[in-house]
């Protein structure tokens, strides 16, 4: 029966056999925002079912393919498409591609995301660079039998958004007008949305914003030694106590009509990086 780190290799020769650039930069490209992908002057597509060990995405808005090029003039691997625990996978599963990626040759990782807003002072359409985490999706990567050869099996978390990656970010969303906000993320399994109860309890305990992702890929990056920079739109406000029932179509509406915006500040980012 294969490893982990087989399963890792396998996949990485299979993706190395269509290319011929070593990846700098791993991106992940969340709901409403694969669209970013197209900006990638690709030098290869491939459909995850290509890949061995690759799982399909199922998401609203994701089409799982694995893209390799240049952005920003870096060599860049992107997932079009990311995987999400609440269409049924492992945590190992949906954090497989990162392994991926990060075998390839990844050192730096951007991720963006859809989020729900739960501070008052943030509002649709709103761009926040993650801070720092609370995972509640009630499972883990990294439980079970830890291979050294991927990472220590007590990785620290003193700061899994790394806070000199946010700061360049910033900087550039200064220099173009653009507001970005900073934001403690909690991730939940979804795939409902929350009732008013539990926005009131996540609030409290701290979190700016909720979202069904990001959380088990930077978990992996810390142990990995990736740097991760964790970016994300507000698509939907969640007041617990005038809360509105949710529009899908409108999330991901909101999603596609920051992505523009997000594009630009991402692909200056790459440039400075």
């Amino acid at each position: 029966m294969k490893g982990l780190f087989e399963k890792i290799e396998e996949a990485k020769k299979a993706v190395e056999a269509r290319i011929k650039t070593r990846p700098q930069v791993a991106i992940v490209l969340g709901t409403g925002l694969g669209g970013m992908g197209q900006s990638i002057e690709a030098e290869a597509t491939i459909p995850y079912d290509d890949i061995p060990h690759f799982v399909k995405a199922t998401g609203l808005g994701h089409d799982g393919n694995l893209v390799v090029g240049k952005l920003g003039g870096k060599n860049v691997v992107a997932m079009q498409g990311r995987l999400h625990y609440y269409e049924g996978y492992s945590m190992k599963e949906i954090t497989f591609p990162l392994r991926v990626m990060h075998a390839l040759g990844a050192g730096e990782l951007v991720m963006s995301s859809a989020v729900g807003g739960m501070n008052p002072h943030l509002d649709r359409g709103d761009i926040v660079a993650l801070t720092d985490f609370i995972n509640l999706m009630g499972d883990n990567p990294l439980i079970g039998w830890n291979d050294d050869r991927l990472g220590p099996r007590f990785p620290d978390m003193s700061e899994p958004f790394d806070g000199e990656r946010r700061r360049i970010f910033e900087k550039i969303a200064l220099e173009k007008g653009v507001t970005v906000r900073r934001a403690v993320l909690v991730a939940v399994a979804g795939p409902n949305l929350e009732t008013a109860a539990e926005y009131r309890f996540l609030r409290r305990i701290g979190a700016d914003v909720v979202g069904m992702s990001t959380v088990p890929e930077t978990i992996v990056a810390a142990h990995s030694g990736m740097k991760v920079l964790a970016l994300s739109i507000v698509t939907d406000l969640c007041p617990a106590d005038n809360l509105q029932p949710a529009d899908i179509k409108e999330i991901i509406e909101t999603a596609e009509g920051t992505e523009p915006k997000l594009r630009e500040l991402v692909v200056e980012y790459l440039q400075r990086l």
